[in-house]
């Protein structure tokens, strides 16, 4: 229960609470505490409130007056779990079982014990990571042949897709976004409570989650967080009465309706209610009381709003479903026939038949829903797998509910049939003679999350330095400048304007011609972006389409091998590959594209695919990322490009992208790359939301990177092209770099990266042939390639064509008084 020391607010607060609320007014956090103490007539009037609000969304849903519930099964994969929640009898120790893990066979019969009842959702339950501490789960899991309780959970759902047609829901406790990433193929949905934003009941001995690792509220915010940039259908919620106080627990609500205004992905909000059980360490804790729990609902309802789908579960509410009605939730969560509710054995369900008797008196029609709730089943992209998606459609009606009539039958859990190449196949070309059809994609409203929730602080760095002691150490110590202990001074080169420009340029030339010479190089290669089909919605990216957009394009694995040999008969020595995440591309076409490329032009060098590309395919085969680019190394692959790495920081990065991976991911994936022998370039796009120290730690990370591997053959900067950008035509983002940042960044690229990355190459696409110049003269020394068609920076905006000749990447080189020569892909001059 609520911690009763914490002071009551007067009457006068709350009457004035109340009639903020009624009128639809934003409420803060004390304003919501204090609605959660209306008792007698103020709690009637919060009911009131909450349900009028609820009846506004449901309406808006196209389905008034409607409740939902879905008909389920538990099955509890197992009852081991690394933590130690005093108030929980689900979890147990290994001699109190007969084993450490529900058998495959056991799941499959728990599930076709459901079908058989009409059941459609296979809920699974689990501890956390249990064989992190227990032994006798990590030999059960080894015997079996899996590495880990997720790969079990995932090849468990996958059979139950297969075996039986029901849907799983996957509640297995805190996951990273590579982990949600590859349970997203084998799910309609996932889930995880919150429970409470309350750190001291995890930090202080004698709280209810102390011991238990996964309970800490920033680990379980930052899964929530996760989920939606991955864009997974989430159930999620509060515990009540656990010993939190009010304003802790209306802060829990707000951290809720944060993320889900941020990423739109939260499907479900539940308000559960602590029930003491027996031989547990709060086995003496009074439960949280029923008119607690309705002005819970009712204050989640004002502050998550019409939309919001709020739960409380019906087998713990005493009966009282009118109350719980009235106080503004609109479904009763999953009610199975089968089995017990195994988190809390000690209270049945009730009848479905019983449960709709009550709804209706209550002036309610129940309707049974699937995992997935329906808003994300009518939507499909991107919050359904393709090979999830078929499954869910064989049981959904049109409104997205459940068919109750739907035959319960396994169903191949597989790639969609290849996609057919379509659309503006002719993008690369057209794009600079017709343009773009619109210059924004057709879900610009919905796909980029909350633009109001999007913020970038400044870090905290000083650049007091005095800039003559700074160029001074440039000159003499360049690598010194990303030590922690030089760090004004790098952020005062970064600041610098006017002479200390030129001579910080002068720097950056010199060490250019210490390091590589005079040479001017560039490379004769073609890009080939095989789809712009994306559904991951980084908001700085305008090449990403949905596919039913007008730009829309796949090309086909042929289509590919033909530009590549188009390529090579006009000299080149290098493809550079790279497309949208796009759903319906077969985890096999990877592989498949650079085996046609290397079948129809052996010696042609094939760098392909983004880190992002690489983590995501690796994640949905369900394959490590060192085994899957082993695969495609074998396949021919010869190097990868460094892109998706915009700002190497996670605050900037989930700014900017979304759903995209984190620092640490992309850091992994190309260091495992160059362990293989795998070499990559590396990048940074600047000018946007970011700041110079942001630059700086980019920088460090890639030092840090290359001094551990050395897998980084070149750093290219990449200014920030905003024309189309949703950021900036949201007017979050800035238009792109000063000219002034154009040249420090160049120039400290190739100061900061001195004896470790040789080659700094300048974007002809986005600085075009005047700013390509400019920069070979403050420490670049490459142009990149002559590309043949370019589609990404042309879509957003980029006036600088999509090609350059031999002859043209030479005469940029003469401007800048230097010879060119060209060279491979590894810059072995040829």
């Amino acid at each position: 229960m609520a911690d009763h020391n914490e002071a009551r607010p007067t009457e006068a607060s709350l009457r004035r609470a109340l009639h903020r609320a009624a009128e639809g007014r934003a409420l803060d956090v004390d304003e919501a505490a204090t609605l959660l103490t209306a008792r007698g007539e103020r709690l009637d009037d919060l009911l009131s409130i909450a349900g009028g609000i609820r009846d506004a969304g449901l309406r808006d849903a196209g389905r008034p007056g409607v409740v939902t519930f879905s008909k389920n099964v538990f099955i509890p994969l197992t009852r081991l779990c690394r933590d130690r929640c005093h108030y929980c009898t689900f979890a147990t120790v290994p001699h109190r079982l007969p084993a450490a893990f529900l058998e495959r066979d056991e799941v499959l019969q728990i599930a076709r014990d459901g079908a058989a009842q009409g059941c459609k959702e296979a809920l699974f339950t689990l501890g956390d990571r249990p064989e992190e501490r227990w032994p006798a789960a990590r030999e059960w899991l080894h015997e079996r042949g899996y590495d880990s309780t997720l790969d079990y959970v995932r090849a468990s759902a996958i059979a139950v897709l297969e075996e039986t047609g029901l849907l799983p829901h996957l509640n297995p406790g805190v996951l990273s976004w590579a982990d949600l990433q590859r349970l997203k193929p084998v799910a309609a949905s996932m889930g995880m409570m919150l429970e409470t934003t309350a750190t001291r009941l995890w930090s202080e001995p004698g709280g209810p989650h102390f011991g238990s690792p996964d309970k800490e509220p920033a680990v379980r915010l930052r899964v929530l967080e996760d989920a939606g940039r991955v864009g997974v259908p989430f159930t999620t919620g509060v515990l009540i009465g656990i010993g939190e106080t009010l304003g802790e627990r209306a802060d829990s609500l707000f951290a809720i309706r944060r993320v889900a205004r941020q990423y739109g992905h939260i499907q479900e909000v539940i308000v559960q209610n602590f029930r003491a059980k027996p031989d547990t360490a709060m086995r003496g804790m009074p439960d949280a009381e029923l008119h607690d729990l309705a002005a819970t609902v009712a204050v989640a309802r004002v502050l998550l709003g019409p939309r919001a789908r709020i739960q409380a579960p019906p087998n713990l509410i005493a009966g009282e479903y009118d109350l719980l009605l009235r106080a503004g939730i609109d479904d009763w969560g999953g009610v199975s026939p089968v089995t017990p509710d195994h988190v809390s054995p000690e209270r049945p369900w009730p009848r479905i038949e019983e449960l709709a008797r009550h709804t209706a008196a209550a002036g309610f029609t129940m309707r049974e829903r699937l995992a997935i709730y329906p808003e994300y089943v009518v939507r499909g992209d991107p919050w359904l797998d393709p090979r999830v998606l078929p499954h869910v459609s064989a049981l959904a009606l049109s409104d997205g509910l459940a068919n109750p009539d739907a035959p319960l039958a396994g169903r191949p859990w597989q790639e969609p049939d290849d996609a057919i190449p379509a659309g503006r196949v002719d993008l690369h070309t057209e794009i600079d003679t017709l343009g773009r059809t619109e210059d924004r994609r057709g879900d610009f409203d919905s796909v980029y999350g909350d633009w109001s929730s999007l913020e970038v602080s400044a870090p905290a760095v000083s650049s007091a330095a005095p800039v003559s002691a700074a160029l001074r150490l440039a000159a003499s110590d360049p690598a010194a400048l990303l030590d922690p202990r030089h760090e004004e001074a790098a952020m005062a080169l970064f600041e610098a304007d006017g002479p200390a420009l030129d001579e910080l340029c002068r720097i950056a030339d010199d060490l250019r011609r210490e390091a590589v010479g005079d040479d001017i190089t560039y490379v004769v290669n073609r890009n080939i972006n095989f789809s712009n089909v994306c559904y991951v919605g980084c908001r700085f990216c305008a090449f990403a389409q949905r596919e039913r957009d007008a730009d829309a394009y796949r090309l086909s694995v042929d289509q590919v091998a033909d530009r590549a040999e188009e390529a090579w008969k006009a000299g080149a020595t290098e493809v550079c590959m790279q497309g949208g995440i796009d759903p319906k591309l077969p985890v096999t076409a990877y592989a498949d594209l650079v085996r046609a490329i290397k079948e129809r032009v052996p010696e042609m060098h094939v760098h392909a695919f983004s880190p992002m590309e690489i983590v995501t395919a690796a994640s949905k085969a369900g394959m490590s990322i060192r085994d899957w680019l082993t695969m495609l190394r074998e396949a021919g692959l010869d190097t990868i490009p460094g892109t998706a790495a915009e700002i190497l920081d996670d605050d900037v990065r989930w700014v900017l992208t979304k759903g995209k991976l984190p620092a640490a991911t992309w850091v992994e994936v190309v260091s495992t790359a160059h362990e293989l022998g795998i070499r990559s370039s590396s990048t940074m796009m600047y000018g946007h939301v970011d700041h110079p120290a942001h630059w700086l730690g980019h920088f460090r990370v890639l030092a840090g990177v290359q001094d551990r591997t050395g897998g980084f053959t070149e750093f290219v900067a990449l200014p920030f092209v905003h024309t189309n950008a949703p950021i900036y035509l949201a007017g979050v983002a800035r238009p792109g770099p000063t000219w002034r940042e154009n040249r420090v960044v160049h120039a400290m690229a190739r100061i900061l990266l001195h004896e470790r990355i040789a080659n700094i190459q300048c974007s002809w696409v986005k600085l075009g042939d005047e700013g390509t110049v400019a920069m070979l003269k403050a420490g670049c020394n490459d142009l990149g390639g002559t590309l043949m068609e370019e589609t990404i920076s042309r879509m957003a905006g980029s006036a600088n064509g999509s090609a350059r000749t031999v002859e043209q990447l030479r005469s940029i080189a003469a401007a800048a008084g230097r010879p060119a020569r060209e060279r491979t892909t590894a810059y072995v001059l040829r």
